[in-house]
């Protein structure tokens, strides 16, 4: 009765373990896959404020492009660095 005792409780004790690894291996694939997602939900929120780093220059640039394309800062140019200026009337050339 003895060996059956024991034979009976080491298996108990197997399934035991058996069921605590399992549950041990579902936690840590659990865990896992929370850190995974943990990191990307961190990367997503880098690559938003790099977008919106990159609107804020593009939207910068833009006025920058808008300045520099500004007829009264060409034709400020052309008088005083290049000494242009208005075309007399007898200068003036029309084309057909």
């Amino acid at each position: 009765m003895l060996a059956s005792g024991r034979k009976k409780g080491g298996v108990e004790l197997f399934r035991l373990i058996l069921i605590a690894l399992i549950f041990m291996a579902v936690a840590l694939v659990y865990v896992w896959f929370r850190i995974s997602i943990t990191k990307i939900d961190y990367r997503i929120a880098e690559e938003m404020h790099r977008g919106d780093t990159l609107m804020e220059e593009n939207r910068k640039l833009k006025i920058e492009v808008a300045t520099l394309k500004s007829p009264h800062r060409i034709e400020s140019i052309a008088r005083t660095k290049l000494g242009m200026c208005y075309p007399e009337r007898d200068q003036v050339i029309f084309l057909k």
